[in-house]
């Protein structure tokens, strides 16, 4: 069985839904419904440290919403 060099490496696209969830999706199919890219791509394991990186609040967005106007209200 041949080994894969790294320059055959699956290149992925970074993703994100409409709750600010990030995934990563393999750059040679289409993006499913409900997300988009980000603009990143690259090696996966270059694009789980962007993730890494940028998603420092992993709840849903609906949830920071509602938590926030709950902040609001207690004021």
């Amino acid at each position: 069985m041949p080994m894969q060099s790294e320059s055959n490496e699956e290149i992925y696209l970074v993703v994100i839904n409409g709750e600010e969830q990030y995934s990563i999706w393999s750059a040679e199919k289409a993006v499913p419904a409900g997300w988009r890219e980000v603009g990143k791509r690259g090696p996966k394991a270059e694009c789980l440290q962007y993730i890494e990186d940028v998603w420092t609040d992993m709840r849903p967005l609906s949830l920071r919403k509602r938590m926030a106007e709950g902040a609001e209200r207690g004021m």
